[in-house]
């Protein structure tokens, strides 16, 4: 389950998962749905165990395949995993009258918007010859879950595949403002960052808004930004406040500044320390409850 994840951010969403009620219950094969009185009843099975759960709705949302009933054999059509098995130029290795994208062709992400520009990939090289290929690199993808969950550029396992030199920056910061403020547990990242050029090789997110800030490393790694020039933190951009996109770090946990409050019913002091400028909120003292600043 979520196989284009990281395993640390799948970790801390099964974690937020059981939290709220959700049972994952993995290893498990469904085989069929029956209409009952009291609502439907999902049968299956894990290893040698009988599976029997009733529910009110069955949602089935385990991808799709693609309708290629065409005897693709007749034509010399190769396939590769039941999708056309697809050159660079997304032109098939075998019939080059053939081109294919979308969910018929075995190349590229999975996704909707993967599919519109590979479409317009192939109308170019019918049109002008095999000259253009797709880029899949700063292509995003997002599992809608609660919280969601996010991902672009390379995984930690395709990188280290690949021999390529890099640091990992992995944390679960559910005390940081954007998750604090809703009182959200989980809040995550996991950043791949190449020794030496900087570059961003990795993107990983879990939490709210994720699915809105993975556009932001999408950005970087199609631009190639870097987190670091001449040696200063990278800041060209400087986002609208207050929003998710500055509070993640793609370099070493940063020193952030911290304030000391001290309460003034009680005098317990607390240290904060707060990855924005936005901390100027309230907060409940640990000692006494009183409010260490007054609601906006």
């Amino acid at each position: 389950m979520l196989t284009r994840f990281e395993p640390e951010l799948i970790r801390w969403l099964m974690e937020k998962f059981a939290e709220i009620g959700v049972e994952v219950r993995t290893g498990t094969a469904v085989e069929a749905i029956e209409q009952v009185d009291s609502g439907l009843c999902v049968h299956g099975h894990k290893g040698s165990e009988e599976i029997v759960i009733e529910a009110d709705l069955v949602v089935h949302a385990a991808g799709r395949v693609p309708d290629l009933d065409l005897n693709l054999s007749a034509a010399g059509i190769a396939v590769e995993n039941g999708r056309v098995a697809l050159d660079e130029f997304l032109q098939s290795v075998s019939n080059p009258a053939v081109y294919a994208a979308g969910d018929a062709a075995a190349k590229g992400p999975p996704l909707t918007p993967v599919s519109g520009h590979d479409g317009k990939v192939i109308a170019a090289n019918l049109l002008e010859g095999n000259r253009h290929r797709p880029d899949y690199r700063g292509v995003p993808s997002v599992a809608f879950s609660l919280p969601p969950i996010a991902a672009v550029g390379m995984s930690e396992a395709a990188a280290r595949a690949a021999g390529l030199a890099f640091r990992v920056n992995c944390q679960n910061v559910p005390d940081w403002y954007t998750a604090r403020r809703i009182g959200e547990t989980v809040y995550g990242y996991k950043t791949l960052i190449e020794e030496g050029s900087g570059r961003i090789l990795g993107a990983h997110l879990v939490g709210p808004h994720v699915d809105e800030v993975i556009n932001l490393f999408a950005l970087a790694i199609v631009t190639t930004l870097r987190p670091r020039i001449s040696g200063k933190r990278f800041s060209p951009i400087r986002a609208g406040h207050p929003i998710s996109a500055p509070c993640f770090s793609v370099e070493e946990p940063a020193v952030i500044p911290s304030s000391t409050m001290t309460c003034p019913a009680c005098g317990t002091v607390k240290t904060e320390t707060m990855p924005t400028d936005a901390c100027q909120y309230f907060y409940e003292c640990a000692g006494c409850g009183e409010l260490l600043h007054k609601r906006p």
